[in-house]
């Protein structure tokens, strides 16, 4: 018979221990019929596990209207300093990833470069390749610098092939790493995923992050805003008060259409996908479907602000970077309309 052990309020089977060492499960990584992510079988958590630490005061931050995905030449200043230039004046806040499989500067050196290049960064920290204390130089060095909001995330998990001599290390899950950025006065922002399994469980997961300390949630993409509408009244009515962003997709060829359905838990509308691809102008109809749909979502009660999200072109970052441009300037000047 197997084992089990107490975490953070959920008893799990040691058969089923999370690889990802969290205790407060589950995370936006688990596929559609319920497996892991990062090995063969169910999620280790079949419901969300309830926060069970410090509360802290709720420390209301205002959303971004337009927060933009920043993506640029890795370890590369010049370019992190062109892209922003290229971003600057059409959105409110850059979203600086972090990505399994390419690495680049270290948080606080790019929230540095970042504001010396006129954008407001906020800089994501995930636990899979930081273990506690380098999480909390991270966070204390971003402060010090000026940068004080943070996306709090566990981290996707490292694929197989990608760097396999190199550990993972999830000291922290998302949840204790809001609640660690809130003891030290940053802003944590906190990811969800409406469309992973348990579905039903995601708006009450939210919940449990804002009671950890999120001052702010970023939604990952779903395929209908009606999705997102039907999230947030759940949320809502389980508490939740915080500003909620939702993610736009933005898209223009077939490669930054698969990349942005290719991510564990995110999914695009086909029908959209189709337009966008089969117009003559792919570009001009990507930048209008984004925009499309970033008015249906801010129409939604609680959503306050929109992630321009995705690389938008498979010709590079720059031109991914003009083209979100576009997104954010005419979702700007249709809300000041």
């Amino acid at each position: 018979m197997a084992r089990t052990s107490d975490c953070g309020g959920a008893t799990l089977s040691t058969d089923l221990q999370c690889p990802k060492r969290m205790q407060y499960g589950p995370c936006g990584g688990v596929r559609p019929d319920g497996q892991c992510e990062m090995r063969t079988g169910p999620c280790a958590f079949p419901d969300v596990v309830p926060w069970s630490g410090v509360e802290p005061a709720p420390q209301p931050a205002p959303a971004p209207l337009v927060l933009t995905d920043f993506s640029c030449t890795p370890f590369d200043e010049d370019d992190a300093a062109a892209t922003a230039a290229v971003l600057a004046h059409s959105c409110d806040a850059v979203l600086v990833g972090e990505h399994q499989n390419r690495p680049d500067f270290p948080p606080t050196l790019m929230g540095r470069l970042l504001l010396e290049a006129g954008v407001s960064p906020v800089i994501t920290l995930s636990c899979r390749d930081r273990n506690r204390i380098v999480l909390e130089q991270e966070l204390r060095g971003l402060r010090t610098i000026g940068v004080s909001t943070v996306l709090c995330v566990t981290g996707d998990g490292r694929g197989y092939d990608v760097r396999p001599d190199v550990t993972q290390t999830f000291d922290l899950d998302g949840p204790r790493l809001v609640s660690l950025a809130a003891s030290v006065g940053m802003v944590p922002v906190v990811p969800e995923t409406p469309t992973a399994p348990p579905v039903h469980a995601r708006p009450a997961r939210l919940v449990e992050k804002q009671r950890a300390g999120a001052s702010i949630a970023v939604l990952n993409h779903v395929p209908f805003p009606q999705t997102i509408a039907d999230f947030m009244a759940s949320a809502r009515a389980g508490g939740l008060s915080i500003p909620v962003v939702a993610a736009v997709a933005v898209f223009t060829d077939v490669v930054s259409a698969a990349v942005l359905q290719g991510l564990p838990g995110l999914e695009l509308d086909q029908a959209v996908v189709e337009e966008v691809l089969g117009a003559a102008d792919p570009v001009s109809a990507g930048i209008a479907a984004a925009v499309a749909e970033a008015r249906a979502l801010l129409s939604i009660d609680g959503v306050e602000g929109v992630n321009v999200s995705g690389s938008a072109s498979a010709s590079g970052t720059r031109e991914g970077a003009e083209i979100k441009a576009e997104v954010g300037r005419l979702i700007k000047a249709q809300e000041a309309a």
